[in-house]
């Protein structure tokens, strides 16, 4: 599988940008501030549906737009497709394949899988919780089909009972037509729907995390040397799911205890947006005692082990995104790094310079002159309208037929 064309309207610094990839290494050259990372960003949005440099659709919207649109079109044998995701500043992200009918956007999450290389994977080892719950629901997003919709049905959920929450903690705004009584029986359903969903996506979570932790383990390994020993733990807020064969009853006599923290706060203090991931080595939390080296080595090593698991379970190589990386890395890394981009059916690789990179067969795109060209025409748009329209033909046939 491969991209073969890119195309980008009002998305971050680029009001229109369109390119054409090749099979196997692309490398994307320019001085910094030209738009490089915003391009594999898009398609990291595109097959994941979240990027790892914002928690927010905000700012992938160009300022001033009121939605950004990401096009592609896919080459996967002999079959060819294309994918569209319009991202909204209001409403719902909404997707098209092959010109058919509106989609919710996680109708196209992970047909395209890609995994992406870039200088803050650190923070995977060193950052917030935040940063590895991203990187869990990015993994969730390419490996369990319905967890992107099981995510956002917990986050519809959370966002509810929050609003109780601080309407319950806000007595003089109350709104008597709607009533303390009624907000405490409304948090009762919401706070029963955030358990049941909360439950659901924490053991998906679970599976998850153990389906990448042996890789893990062993990449590290391959990577330091057989005797460092690196590991990785889910840590689930909802704790009761692991330790209890009834966790409902026990979450909610949890959520009873911390009811008024809840209120005065405003929050919910307890759920699967507040889990994380802990990795060590050596049985040591590498967060404290890892050196900055040893963190980008086990941060490589997570992103290999979801390529690697993402590879096997779904038996097709993921599109590969090396976003500036080389740069920071001895001739030698540079090597083995381009040794297994060879290997690969596509990979796109970012450079300010062409020193940044060994002589190597590549596709090379001067960002550049990407700039200049910027407003011409793709032709994918007419491409999707031509797909739609004889979608619709086809359907018009068989209804005659019928």
């Amino acid at each position: 599988m491969y991209i073969s064309r890119l195309a980008l309207d009002h998305y971050r610094s680029w009001e229109r940008c369109v390119l054409d990839f090749e099979p196997g290494v692309n490398i994307l050259q320019g001085s910094n501030g030209l738009g490089k990372t915003n391009i594999v960003e898009a398609l990291e949005v595109l097959s994941t549906g979240s990027s790892h440099r914002t928690s927010s659709s905000l700012p992938l919207i160009e300022r001033g737009c009121t939605s950004a649109t990401i096009r592609a079109n896919v080459e996967d044998g002999r079959n060819r497709h294309s994918y569209e995701v319009t991202i909204a500043a209001r409403g719902a992200n909404r997707a098209r394949i092959d010109g058919g009918s509106s989609l919710y956007m996680r109708d196209v999450i992970g047909r395209i899988p890609s995994v992406s290389f870039t200088p803050e994977d650190q923070r995977l080892i060193s950052g917030d919780p935040a940063t590895r719950r991203n990187f869990i629901n990015q993994a969730g997003a390419l490996l369990i089909p319905y967890y992107m919709e099981r995510l956002q049905q917990f986050t519809h959920v959370a966002k509810q009972r929050t609003a109780l929450l601080k309407q319950l903690g806000d007595r003089g705004d109350t709104n008597p037509q709607y009533g303390r009584q009624a907000a405490l029986s409304g948090l009762e359903i919401w706070t029963g729907q955030f358990i049941d969903i909360g439950m659901a996506l924490t053991r998906d979570r679970s599976a998850l995390i153990e389906r990448l932790a042996e890789p893990f383990n062993r990449v590290y390994a391959s990577l330091a040397g057989n005797d460092q020993q690196a590991s990785l733990h889910y840590e689930p807020s909802f704790d009761e799911v692991m330790l209890y064969d009834e966790p409902a009853a026990e979450i909610s006599r949890h959520f009873q205890r911390i009811y008024p923290g809840e209120v005065a706060r405003g929050q919910n203090l307890i759920g699967p947006h507040r889990d994380d991931l802990t990795l060590t080595l050596n049985g040591m939390p590498a967060r404290e005692f890892a050196s900055n080296g040893e963190m980008w080595t086990m941060a490589l090593a997570l992103k290999m082990a979801l390529y690697e698991t993402v590879r096997t379970e779904q038996q097709a190589k993921p599109i590969v995104i090396l976003d500036d990386v080389f740069a920071q890395l001895d001739e030698s890394r540079r090597e083995q790094i381009l040794d297994f981009a060879g290997r690969q059916d596509q990979v796109l690789i970012t450079v300010a310079a062409a020193s940044d990179i060994p002589a190597t067969q590549a596709h090379v795109i001067d960002v550049a002159a990407l700039r200049e060209h910027a407003g011409e025409d793709d032709g994918l748009v007419t491409m999707m309208a031509a797909l739609a329209a004889g979608r619709s033909a086809t359907a018009e046939r068989k209804e005659d037929e019928r």
